[in-house]
Parts: C-alpha cells; sequence; structure tokens
C-alpha cells in the first residue's frame, strides 16, 4: 500500500487532538488558545519534514532523481554527464602585409558572443585566416560563415572587422540535458554491457558529447565487422560531419574488443516532405503545431533499415493542437529506409 503524505491541515488536526489529550485531559480547547497555536507551529515543522522525506525518497531512484542526485546515482556505473563544448573555426582577417594577430586577440559578435584567437597569424597577401575559439562553451558559439565579427581593441596594420571563413564556426555543444543524461543511465541500468554488443557500441557513441542517437550493424562489412552511424540532435544539421566521424571513430576504438572491426560513419539524410490540406481551421498557429510534432514524431521513430508508419504520421498532425480535419496526399504510404539512410524532416506544402 503506498504511503500517502498527510495535509498540514490534517497534521494540525492530529498535534491538537494529542495536546488536548495529555494537557486538558480530553476537554475541548478555544480556537485561539496557546494549544492551538502550537499544534499549528509544530504541524508546520513536521509538514516540512514530511516534504524532505518525499523528496529524498525520490533521489534513491534513477527515473525521478534530480541534479547532484543523478550525477551521484550515475557516477556508480561509470556514466557521466557529457560538458558543454567549446565552438571554433578559421577566421578571416585583412590588412597590411606584416600586420600581427597576437594569441588570445578577442573578437565579438554582433549580439556580443567573444572569441579568442587560439594562434598567432602574420598577415601576408592582404589576409590571414587565423582559429578562433568562443570564450564560453554551448551551442550559443556556433557562427555561420561569412558573418562579421569585430575587434575589442583596434590593431595596428589589422582591420578591426574580421569575416568568419567558409567552415563557420562550429562543434559548440551545450552542456547535456538532466533528461538525456537520465535516459543514458538508465539504458546502462536495463542493459549491462556485454563485452561489444551492439547495444554496447551505441551506447558508447552516445558517451560522446553531443551524439544523442545511434545505431549499429553487426556484420557490416563481414565477419567480425561493426557497423555504426550516429546524430546530434542539438544542432542545426543533425548529420556529423567528418570531424565528428572521426572522433567517434577514435572513442570506439578505445574500448571495442580487439578482435571487432567498427567502422563509424554518417547517416545519408533523407528529407521526407509532407503535404498537407488542413480542412475547417487553417491558421499559423495549427500550422506550426502540426509542424512541431511531425518533427518530434521522426526524431522519436526515424531509424536506419527502418520504417515510418504512415498511421504514426496521421496521428501525429491529428494531436497538433487546434487541429480539427485535414487531408494528408503526400507521403501516402509507409516511408522505408536502407541501412545507412535517416529519414529527417523535410519541408511541408500546405495545400
Amino acid at each position: 500500500m503506498p504511503f500517502l503524505r498527510p495535509t498540514i491541515s490534517q497534521i494540525v488536526a492530529r498535534v491538537k487532538s494529542d495536546l488536548e489529550s495529555r494537557l486538558t485531559s480530553g476537554s475541548a480547547t478555544l480556537r485561539r488558545s496557546v494549544i492551538a497555536v502550537l499544534a499549528i507551529v509544530i504541524a508546520g515543522a513536521v509538514h516540512l519534514l514530511y516534504g524532505a522525506i518525499e523528496f529524498f525518497s525520490r533521489q534513491i531512484f534513477g527515473d525521478q532523481a534530480e541534479d547532484e542526485y543523478m550525477v551521484r546515482l550515475a557516477s556508480q556505473f561509470g556514466v557521466t554527464q557529457k560538458p558543454a563544448g567549446f565552438a571554433e573555426g578559421a577566421v578571416v582577417f585583412v590588412g597590411a602585409d606584416g600586420g600581427v594577430v597576437p594569441v588570445d586577440f578577442v573578437m565579438q559578435r554582433s549580439d556580443g558572443v567573444l572569441f579568442s584567437s587560439t594562434e598567432t597569424g602574420v598577415i601576408a597577401s592582404g589576409s590571414v585566416s587565423i582559429n578562433m575559439k568562443a570564450q564560453v562553451a554551448g551551442i550559443s558559439g556556433n557562427t555561420d560563415a561569412a558573418v562579421s565579427l569585430n575587434a575589442v581593441s583596434p590593431l595596428s596594420g589589422v582591420s578591426s572587422t574580421a569575416t568568419v571563413g567558409d567552415g563557420g564556426i562550429a562543434n559548440g555543444i551545450d552542456e547535456e540535458s538532466l533528461e538525456d543524461f537520465r535516459a543514458r543511465y538508465l539504458e546502462r541500468v536495463r542493459r549491462a554491457p556485454q563485452g561489444g554488443t551492439i547495444p554496447d557500441y551505441e551506447r558508447w557513441a552516445k558517451e560522446v558529447p553531443g551524439v544523442t542517437r545511434a545505431w549499429g550493424y553487426s556484420k557490416y562489412l563481414g565477419p567480425s565487422t561493426v557497423g555504426l552511424t550516429f546524430v546530434q540532435d542539438n544542432e542545426t544539421d543533425i548529420i556529423p560531419d567528418s570531424t565528428k566521424v572521426a572522433e567517434v571513430q577514435a572513442y570506439i576504438d578505445t574500448l571495442r574488443p580487439t578482435t571487432d572491426d567498427p567502422t563509424v560513419f554518417a547517416p545519408t539524410s533523407v528529407p521526407l516532405n509532407f503535404s498537407i490540406q488542413l480542412i475547417d481551421v487553417d491558421t499559423p498557429a495549427v500550422r506550426a503545431a502540426i509542424t512541431a510534432e511531425l518533427a518530434d514524431l521522426i526524431k522519436r521513430e526515424a531509424e536506419p533499415a527502418g520504417t515510418l508508419k504512415l498511421s504514426h504520421i496521421q496521428e501525429a498532425i491529428s494531436l497538433a493542437a487546434g487541429e480539427v480535419d485535414h487531408d494528408l496526399t503526400s507521403p501516402s504510404a509507409d516511408v522505408t529506409t536502407t541501412a545507412g539512410q535517416l529519414t529527417t524532416m523535410g519541408t511541408i506544402t500546405w495545400a
């Protein structure tokens, strides 16, 4: 039988009844008597204790624990929260030949985000490309190519404005959310390591900062080979670039059994486009709600060599807030992908 925490009113009544029975031989007391005041004060303290007991009772279970308690539980299984990562990339400076851009030179984006150079550069033929790193870890440092940065302090012979290079300033990652961390911990508890099974490879991949989902394939290129692909759902483009693939490959190589030959690769994005006609109610808010529901469905259910059910697509649209009725003309059947292909969110045509 579950324990039911008493309300403060119930505690007041119990304490008052106990005081009356012991101090007044059971006689009723006035509402504003000392006993009544004592009962309220004591009940308030007891109610807080009940609250503390209830809170700490939840912290011993991984599906309910919060913050530092979750970290403590997971540490017993060697699962740690993935830290935030710093965005960095090439920035092009222009100026007079011989102009020097020193290490730790600070540039600022229009919204105030700061970047520091990680190397010294000397301008030749009018320009120089220097690697710069965001001062604060997280996705806020990610910056598109061709964005202008301004110098916090001027340099002699160097323009105060620089331009982010073709590759952009990338790979900034926020600290892993508590719920994503909890999911990895529960996965570790429910699926114990088995010396290099496919679930082991998928779990290892998700230990790398930025990786949110992963899929493994046994005998990918023949006996003793393993294929492993993954995505980064918190990035603008969830498909990883070659740098991230190499990072995951290097990490997997430190954990794999010596007899295995794993190959890490990026999945091929297969955008899924929709054609939807809304009936009765067609507003921007309803369209936005449907778009969000479809994106969530694809994130939850799409996987390489998998099938996205047409009925689930219809259900996602119907679940959108404000939707009354609709006609989905595309897709018209279940959506399937081959190994290495991943269904991603495409565009919606509103008929």
